[in-house]
């Protein structure tokens, strides 16, 4: 079978991809490469994929997603532009780098071709994640089609303008480290008050997935699933004051913003 789907870059998010794609599609479909080839030989033999080189992915594949981080990609162009030139068929490329612009993509790959521009999230290694994408170039329906049922089991996938998808990686990109930090900080309050660390933990991440799933499913506004937890006088608004006065909501907003200043700083 022809290998139709390559994965160049096997860290934390191509790894995750690359995995997630693997139960959706044929394994013999996929290769991987890496700078690393120990670790592209060790993902491969993981999910029933074969390694090969970077510029046989280019040569061979359809669709090339690229797993590299945004300083990385010119030096990556350069790589494989001899197998970019040599092409003459249809291919699709696939950039997850923070900050460039599909139009810098093919600038880099030195001529207009397709290009899809995705930001996934590292929960997409556990199926939950959240992927936002955009296109240019031509890419048609029916390709991407074929994208989303590659990526379905990576998580939920958003269409979104790429005027507004650095905006939306600073939420969903960045936002898982924010929820671990969260949830850390909940077990720790728990600790304090006694409970085992195992235990408080447990009760933290268990609290945020079931809390986000209500309020993916219910479709309420999250301000109105706040107020039916908290009683008058009750426990939970004493704790929800206590997040205000320490101006949690303000210092969520300022993570976001912060992480998005710091994309459009990546893309120059």
């Amino acid at each position: 079978m022809n290998r139709c789907y390559g994965f160049i870059g096997c860290g934390n998010m191509g790894g995750a991809l690359a995995r997630a794609a693997a139960k959706a599609v044929d394994p013999q479909s996929i290769a991987l490469s890496d700078k690393d080839s120990g670790k592209a030989e060790g993902l491969a033999a993981q999910i029933g994929a074969s390694a090969a080189e970077t510029a046989g992915i280019v040569s061979e594949c359809r669709y090339v997603f690229l797993g590299v981080k945004p300083q990385m990609l010119e030096a990556l162009f350069e790589e494989l532009r001899p197998a970019l030139e040599a092409r003459t068929d249809r291919m699709v490329l696939v950039s997850m780098a923070a900050g460039i612009s599909t139009e810098k993509i093919a600038s880099l790959a030195g001529r207009e071709m397709p290009v899809i521009r995705i930001m996934p999230n590292l929960p997409a290694s556990v199926g939950e994640g959240m992927i936002l994408y955009c296109t240019r170039g031509g890419v048609t329906e029916e390709e991407i089609g074929e994208f989303l049922a590659l990526m379905s089991r990576a998580g939920r996938l958003c269409r979104i303008d790429e005027s507004l998808i650095d905006a939306g990686s600073a939420v969903s990109g960045c936002g898982p480290a924010f929820a671990f930090l969260f949830a850390e900080a909940l077990a720790d309050g728990g600790v304090q008050c006694g409970l085992p660390r195992d235990k408080a933990m447990l009760m933290a991440a268990q609290t945020l997935l079931g809390s986000a799933a209500m309020l993916l499913e219910s479709g309420t506004h999250p301000g109105v699933l706040k107020d039916a937890v908290c009683s008058p006088g009750g426990t939970t608004i004493a704790g929800v004051h206590a997040l205000e006065e320490n101006s949690f909501r303000f210092a969520a907003a300022e993570a976001v913003l912060a992480a998005y200043r710091r994309t459009l700083e990546l893309g120059k």
